[in-house]
């Protein structure tokens, strides 16, 4: 029966550099223990906490950010010290949906020069094209300043959702919005996007028409999205829809007030959970209680086309005295 390794100085943390192993008096070959994974060459982690990190059900992106900052936070125990984490690679540590790199994207400020090692995808980057935070003990790009650089090979529709995830502001307990605690602004992502002439500046010049405050998912903003292109008048979103008291029925994702019509796009989190199943049900109840017309809507009616979110929401608005510009 093999030897089980000594055990590790308490002091050393889940991921660490092999540099800090040494230092700690750890031995060149019990950092090839079977008990040590290596992310990237001269770091070590205790294998098995990558697993630890995710306790119960994730959605598909918090599975993906959890994978992407555990490669980031491991990376970081040997990353320059004038590098950060850019592109994709900060978009997904910031939360979006961005479509994460088979690389993880480190950035550096000219004329340093970009690292080079397997696994990184190193880009150097003018002055004017980054700012550069913490994010959770990382040095990462901006939120502007990330969005402005996916205009390189992001489409339009990807640079949008970003966008919206970005801008949102999110709500707190009673449906309190929370201004500080959103992102980015619209004005700062125009502000990153027009810092110094980039690839795919006309993309971000599109997708920055097309952003709104107010998409909370972005299943959302593609129903935002195929609704107008499809000529139906865009919706107000994040809308809050209160009785004639003054209470607060709830808050609804797209509302054409002047139609009295209500849009409610239901992510699977609606069928799975029971206390939002209720919610819903509560919610839709006081809505037309209030007078207005409500649409339920799925990922089914909302991709890949959306004809089918158009129809019943064109219908809807009809029925309530909308009719298409001649």
């Amino acid at each position: 029966m093999p030897r089980r390794p000594e055990p590790l100085p308490e002091d050393l943390d889940e991921v660490f550099s092999c540099a800090a192993a040494s230092a700690s008096g750890i031995s060149p070959k019990r950092l090839r223990a079977a008990d040590l994974d290596t992310p990237f060459r001269g770091v070590r982690r205790r294998r098995g906490t990558e697993d630890a990190v995710a306790c119960g059900l994730l959605d598909d992106d918090q599975e993906v950010r959890r994978r992407v900052l555990d490669r980031a936070r491991a990376y970081s125990q040997i990353m320059d010290g004038r590098a950060f984490f850019c592109g994709r690679t900060a978009a997904v540590l910031w939360g979006t949906s961005a479509r994460p790199p088979s690389e993880l994207e480190v950035g550096v400020v000219a004329p340093a020069r970009a690292p080079r090692r397997h696994g990184i995808r190193g880009r150097q980057l003018a002055p004017t094209h980054v700012e550069v935070t913490t994010l959770g003990g990382l040095r990462v790009s901006t939120p502007a300043s990330t969005w402005a650089m996916l205009g390189r090979d992001a489409g339009v529709r990807e640079l949008v959702r970003i966008g919206d995830a970005l801008v949102r502001v999110p709500r707190g307990e009673r449906g309190r919005r929370l201004p500080e605690e959103r992102l980015s602004t619209v004005e700062e992502l125009a502000a990153a996007a027009a810092a110094g002439r980039r690839v795919g500046s006309a993309k971000l010049a599109e997708a920055l028409a097309l952003i709104r405050e107010g998409a909370m998912s972005p299943l959302e903003t593609d129903f935002r999205l195929v609704v107008v292109a499809a000529g139906l008048p865009e919706p107000v979103l994040d809308r809050e829809i209160r009785d004639r008291a003054g209470r607060l029925a709830g808050i609804a994702d797209a509302v054409w007030p002047e139609y009295r019509v209500i849009a409610e796009v239901e992510g699977d989190h609606h069928r799975t959970s029971r206390r939002q199943w209720a919610r819903d049900i509560e919610k839709h109840t006081a809505y037309v209680a209030l007078g207005f017309e409500v649409v339920r809507l799925t990922s089914a009616h909302i991709r890949p086309t959306g004809s089918a979110a158009v129809a019943l929401v064109g219908g809807a608005l009809r029925r309530r005295g909308w009719s298409p510009p001649r």
